[in-house]
């Protein structure tokens, strides 16, 4: 699984829409084109934009649902939280070493 979450991770155009979908979740892939179009003038045809969702979906950072004839991709944080648990930082917020 970390494979895919880092390999999702590594492409600029899957951070850009992940981006998108952090400032609106639930959006169609008609929605989704049109804001990597206007908004970061990414010129991608839209069976790229879905390529990138479908690796994004298999590494667990997209989620999908179907009401009637529309697709709605929404984020999902679960696979990023679990990776930041999985190599937690230490707490740093104790006295310096060296200070009297």
């Amino acid at each position: 699984m970390a494979d895919d979450l880092f390999k999702a991770l590594a492409d600029s155009t899957r951070r850009t829409i992940l981006d998108e979908l952090t400032e609106k979740s639930g959006q169609t892939l008609f929605e989704i084109c049109s804001r990597l179009s206007m908004k970061h003038q990414l010129g991608l045809s839209r069976q790229a934009i879905s390529q990138h969702l479908a690796v994004l979906e298999a590494a667990g950072l997209v989620g999908t649902r179907r009401e009637g004839r529309y697709k709605f991709h929404d984020l999902n944080t679960a696979p990023l939280r679990q990776i930041a648990e999985r190599w937690p930082v230490p707490d740093t917020s104790g006295p310096e070493e060296g200070t009297p």
